[in-house]
């Protein structure tokens, strides 16, 4: 990925040296030389171009933020094609030179876009093929293709190459997405792991991300920040910064910078900026949030109903009420925010650490003033985004600040500037109401969430008689609604609302197996038809080496399945419970997942290990603690994520179904940890805890109130 380069999409197919561009589309295409937009559904498009070179080149407005599709779809590219990994170019996330994209999010790029990427490697090889029979005068039934090389099947000596078939020719053609693809058996590069395209960039330090790239006379900005949200700004004396050499002060439309050449010196340029501001409201604060949700949540909206919860509570010989909440997260990537802008007469250009560079493109230009055409966004690699990296405030300020001054200005949000401009994941609360009749069989389920969406409420359950509800809209993220409930801004994190809604069901059926008198497993296997969900579960317990009982065993074992973006997932886990302090410590998870095609194996499993680490961060530590609009925790000192010392041993085992269509694989097995750990530390202590994150101090009490109730 070449971020500096300046050449379009429309410059890049006409000034090539020949070669064959295949676009890729589903519904009708706009005129051709205009930005293309199709009913898909993720609005997403796919664009090759086979060089005469004969190497590939796959523009994609997919970013690569450490998840691995630089190479998983590289991977994909090549086996349609026919071609050596090492053939390929990717150029990701550039809105001049891809198609459009609505953003890499909802892990939707392999099992969404793949598709469409490989039904248009599929129709390049087949042209490619065409070309081939003319050349060497015999039909294409008595061809063979291998690593870009056509021969006639008989005769071997007889072939070809893409790149003397791609040489003068200029063919553009529109792909019907509904081409023939090379199944599971057929496969030679997708289904294995080779090494990542951006491994050894990264390894060696030489990859570039948004605050790495430099422009002659660029300016640092640095910017006045509220002390809350809400405030608002009363006084202003900015002359000790404007009486420092070089230093540029900037106020206008509510934004106020310094800008210097130097780095340190901006820093210190802000410093000697004085300001006063207004006093907020303090309240709902991290306690007192959680009756605000439901007390401001004004209509329940129903996404599942079956049977009647009348007929359910009938049927109960025993009722189950529980409250389950879960505090604010933060996305707390290792790489804050940051962009570089410029802007010139002839529009701009911003380099942005962003998960979506073609509605920040839109917003930059509908800030500046500009059509979209005239805007260019550029995004190098990511140091991680969780749905974090998608509103990009920075880049609008920075896009703002070079409009101003007439110079390239760098924006990059210091820690605390990322922690209180992050979007969190939303504090919630969930309650529940469930019934078991005398036989132990579920037969009533009564669910309310408020404070986040719908994500990962509907499960696969047999229950008769069943109503789940939300607070938020169906389509999550509403911001109206969120605005109202919410101190500050909420967003999308890693399996939005899952994380929630999962903890509290499968917290919920662990207490229910307990009550019952059954082992965890075979509770849930008594109330689940599902034939993949039952195989996810029974190949993770397998694989852990679970031995059935009843809890609380005093063991420390806890198990939770899920469905989330296409994905079957189960983990099973093992903790220790330190009683003096209410420390939790996991030590083991196994996580089997079934996402269909596996197109990288060990992409695969190293997004289950991630999200298995990460999930640990929202169990046991991960709460942003606020008063009102104040943001309490803005650094890592008292933000706790996981670190290596308490990483567990995580064991990924892959259900496969190669003949099954891509799946997600990104977010799913986050989903489920939660509710592992809980339910593992009922195991061990008997005490039951209903909120996130499972701190020391909520652990010491939930284990003196079960010390009291025995």
């Amino acid at each position: 990925m070449n971020a500096l380069t300046k050449v379009s999409r429309r410059q890049f197919i006409g000034i090539a040296s020949g070669g064959i561009a295949v676009l890729i589309g589903s519904g009708a295409l706009c005129a051709v030389g205009q930005e293309r937009r199709f009913a898909y559904p993720t609005d997403v498009n796919a664009y090759l171009l086979i060089g005469d070179d004969g190497r590939v080149t796959v523009l994609t407005g997919k970013i690569e933020m450490g998840q691995g599709v630089m190479t998983s779809l590289a991977q994909m590219a090549a086996e349609e094609l026919d071609v050596d990994l090492a053939a390929i170019n990717m150029v990701m996330g550039d809105t001049d030179r891809c198609p459009w994209d609505m953003g890499t999010f909802g892990s939707l790029t392999t099992r969404m876009f793949g598709p469409a990427l490989r039904a248009a490697a599929a129709e390049a090889r087949a042209i490619l093929v065409n070309l081939a029979a003319v050349r060497l005068g015999v039909p294409k039934a008595r061809l063979t293709v291998r690593s870009a090389v056509v021969s006639v099947t008989s005769e071997p000596a007889r072939r070809v190459t893409y790149a003397e078939l791609a040489r003068g020719k200029r063919l553009r053609k529109v792909v019907d997405a509904r081409a023939v693809l090379r199944s599971a058996a057929q496969f030679r590069i997708m289904g294995h792991s080779p090494q990542r395209l951006d491994g050894r960039e990264k390894v060696t330090g030489e990859a570039r991300y948004a605050a790495d790239i430099r422009l002659p006379g660029m300016l640092y900005a640095r910017i006045l920040r509220p002390p809350a949200h809400g405030s608002t700004l009363l006084r202003l004396d900015t002359s000790a910064a404007e009486a420092m050499p070089g230093v540029i002060v900037i106020r206008k439309d509510g934004l106020v910078a310094v800008l210097h050449e130097d780095e340190r010196a901006a820093d210190l340029a802000r410093s000697k900026v004085s300001a006063g501001w207004s006093r907020v409201p303090q309240q709902p604060d991290t306690e007192s949030i959680f009756g605000h949700l439901v007390s401001g949540t004004k209509t329940l909206h129903q996404v599942a109903a079956r049977g009647a919860l009348s007929a359910g509570r009938s049927r109960a010989a025993r009722i189950f009420q529980m409250e389950y909440r879960k505090g604010y997260v933060a996305h707390a990537p290792i790489e804050p925010h940051a962009a570089l802008a410029q802007v010139t007469d002839a529009g701009a250009t911003v380099w942005a650490s962003t998960q979506t560079p073609f509605p920040t493109r839109d917003r930059i230009a509908k800030t500046l003033g500009l059509q979209p055409q005239h805007v260019r966004v550029i995004t190098p690699f990511l140091g991680g985004g969780f749905g974090g990296k998608s509103a990009d405030g920075q880049a609008l300020e920075a896009a703002r600040l070079a409009a101003i001054c007439g110079r390239p200005v760098q924006v990059a949000w210091d820690r605390s500037e990322e922690f209180f401009y992050d979007r969190f994941d939303p504090a919630a609360v969930v309650k529940l109401v469930s019934g078991l009749d005398s036989g132990g069989r579920i037969v009533l389920w009564d669910y309310s969430v408020y404070g986040t969406g719908e994500r990962g409420a509907i499960h696969l359950y047999d229950v008769p008689n069943l109503a789940i509800r939300t607070g938020i809209a169906p389509s999550y993220g509403d911001a109206a609604q969120s605005a109202s409930l919410h101190p500050f801004e909420v967003g999308p994190w890693r399996a939005p609302g899952a994380n929630m809604n999962v903890f509290a069901i499968e917290s919920q059926m662990d207490l229910m197996a307990a009550a019952a008198g059954v082992d965890p497993v075979t509770f849930r296997l008594r109330h689940l038809k599902d034939a993949r969900m039952r195989q996810v579960l029974q190949t993770a317990v397998a694989s852990f080496g679970w031995r059935p009982a009843v809890g609380p065993s005093g063991r420390g074992i806890g198990v939770a399945c899920s469905t989330d973006a296409g994905s079957y997932v189960a983990s099973v886990g093992e903790v220790s419970v330190e009683r003096s302090s209410g420390r939790v410590s996991v030590s083991r998870v196994v996580c089997a997942e079934d996402l269909g095609l596996v197109v990288n194996p060990d992409g695969a499993r190293m997004q289950i290990e991630g999200a298995t680490t990460m999930g640990i961060g929202y169990t046991l530590t991960e709460e942003v603690k606020f008063r009102g609009g104040e943001i309490l925790d803005r650094s890592f000192a008292s933000y706790h994520i996981p670190r290596f010392s308490v990483a567990p041993k995580v064991e990924a085992v892959l259900v496969s179904h190669q003949n099954l269509p891509a799946q997600g694989g990104g977010e799913p097995p986050i989903t489920t940890v939660g509710a592992m750990v809980a339910n593992a530390v009922f195991d061990a202590t008997g005490a039951r805890l209903p909120r996130l994150p499972m701190t020391a101090e909520r652990v010491t009490e939930a284990l003196a109130k079960a010390s009291a109730r025995t």
